[in-house]
């Protein structure tokens, strides 16, 4: 197990096979996704996603240390101009309780201790939860696109535009 980051309540680590049934019980979740730019998974659909996870090296596990459960992701991802951006997915039993944030302070300090200039991160406006973390992650709103982007389309075919907060960190 290649262990990345450890916090006092949690590991980040890269993804593993045993991980299947951990991944699928919140990337089945309709309230988990809901933001997303994916749609609810089937088992057999999250054991290829979990695939990826493990072949890359953005994608990193958070798991609980008291249980070895692996409760969420953190998406990191290398971007021009040394910056990279950051992304999150918990399972819904987990919210509310800091670990989001712990994961997140956790690499967004190692992101600036190895030289990132600025970190950032993009999520739908209706998304309360996440723009408030940010917020209290010390990110900035630098942006409110409008009907800037789509994921879905509607059964006439049309796409379901969505707007899209962005916010950065510096490395100050």
């Amino acid at each position: 197990m290649e262990v990345l980051l450890e916090t006092q309540r949690l590991i980040l680590r890269r993804y593993k096979e045993t991980d299947l049934m951990d991944l699928y019980e919140y990337l089945s979740d309709p309230v988990v996704v809901k933001y997303e730019p994916y749609r609810t998974m089937s088992l057999d659909e999250v054991k290829e996603n979990l695939m990826w996870r493990i072949s890359t090296h953005e994608m990193i596990a958070v798991v609980l240390k008291e249980s070895n459960k692996m409760i969420g992701n953190l998406y990191l991802g290398d971007r021009d101009f040394q910056s990279k951006e950051l992304g999150y997915v918990f399972n819904r039993s987990y919210w509310g309780k800091g670990f989001a944030e712990e994961a997140c302070r956790a690499l967004i300090k190692r992101s600036f201790s190895e030289g990132a200039h600025r970190l950032y991160s993009e999520c739908d406006p209706n998304n309360t939860a996440s723009w408030k973390l940010l917020e209290k992650l010390g990110f900035i709103r630098e942006a409110h696109f409008i009907q800037n982007v789509y994921f879905f389309i509607d059964e006439e075919g049309k796409p379901l535009w969505k707007d899209t907060f962005v916010y950065s960190l510096l490395n100050q």
